[in-house]
């Protein structure tokens, strides 16, 4: 087998890459992920150092990417806002080059997508998108690994996503559907719908002669034979001031087992990218008891898939690392 074309490449958003290296990176994703379970180890970063700089908080990204590095072989180093004094006193270019000198990769989650595009501008070494204002490409990875593991062949495959159509998540869903065919429904009121251009944008790009994306206020229309139902807090970080107004848009979506049943298939799973309010005694929650986006009988139930797309977070961060820093 030949170097892989993601060898020396950054992954900013999923359209940073065709559909064959989407399918290159959740065949090797899966391979680790079978390996793993056997307590094998694939340590083909031994002696490479990774840089995971967080100006936002996370919980199932860093524990991915450390995990991942580390079952890599791979030296993590964990870095705040503060810790590097980021866009306080070093410009992005300047600290992006002093990282590029010194590590072999670099997960970047942040706000502005410009601004991780410039890191990897001047970086000239790998850099991972863990996440910015418009994209999330790799949680969206871990997303088509679980429903790869559930219903295979992934083009046709009916899915639906339930919340703000606007956000990140939603946006690489839709990124993902144009270049492997699959039917996405965005189920949302007009208020959160991403603009038709933008998806008009997407499905020019389209790779698959089989990719939709429907954007809908209608749940029939949106639920009719999906096979997963994707769900997504209905505040982002950053937007907590909007939470009144995002629980009136949203209330009427909050997913509950009448809404699964509404798909009429047997085999629907939940999907969600989590954090979730699901009925917990969170802060918020208790401040705003309505905030829940999913029942627990749901997100708790048979159907759930949760935990296995936070797993598999930590199966494909190891294979993107792996085949653009080894190859």
């Amino acid at each position: 087998m030949g170097i892989s074309t993601l060898k020396g490449r950054s992954l900013l958003s999923l359209r940073d890459v065709s559909a064959a290296e989407i399918a290159e990176l959740l065949e090797r994703a899966a391979d680790l992920k079978e390996r793993a379970g056997r307590g094998e180890r694939v340590p083909v970063l031994a002696g490479r150092n990774i840089a995971l700089i967080f100006l936002k908080p996370s919980c199932r990204t860093r524990v991915s990417f450390v995990v991942a590095a580390t079952q890599s072989g791979a030296h993590p180093e964990i870095f705040g806002r503060e810790d590097i004094r980021f866009g306080i006193k070093e410009s992005v270019r300047d600290i992006a080059r002093v990282f590029g000198r010194v590590f072999d990769g670099v997960m970047f989650r942040g706000f502005e997508h410009s601004t991780v595009a410039e890191f990897a501008e001047y970086a000239g070494v790998p850099v991972w998108n863990g996440l910015c204002d418009s994209y999330h490409p790799t949680q969206v990875l871990a997303d088509l690994l679980t429903l790869r593991e559930n219903f295979g062949d992934l083009e046709g495959l009916p899915v639906t996503y339930v919340g703000d159509g606007r956000n990140n998540t939603a946006v690489t869903l839709a990124v993902a559907a144009a270049k492997l065919g699959l039917d996405l429904r965005i189920l949302a009121p007009e208020q959160l719908q991403p603009a038709p251009d933008r998806i008009a944008e997407l499905l020019a790009e389209a790779e698959s002669d089989r990719a939709a994306i429907t954007v809908t206020a209608d749940a029939g229309i949106a639920l009719a034979g999906s096979a997963a139902v994707y769900g997504d807090v209905w505040v982002s970080m950053g937007e907590e001031e909007q939470t009144r107004e995002r629980i009136s848009l949203l209330r009427e979506l909050k997913v509950t087992a009448r809404l699964m049943a509404s798909t009429g298939r047997a085999d629907t799973v939940y999907l969600h990218c989590l954090p979730a309010f699901h009925g917990q005694d969170t802060e918020t929650a208790i401040t705003f008891p309505d905030i829940c986006e999913v029942d627990d009988d749901v997100f708790e139930g048979p159907q759930s898939r949760v935990f296995d797309q936070s797993e598999n977070r930590m199966h494909t961060a190891k294979a993107l690392m792996q085949l653009t820093i080894a190859g």
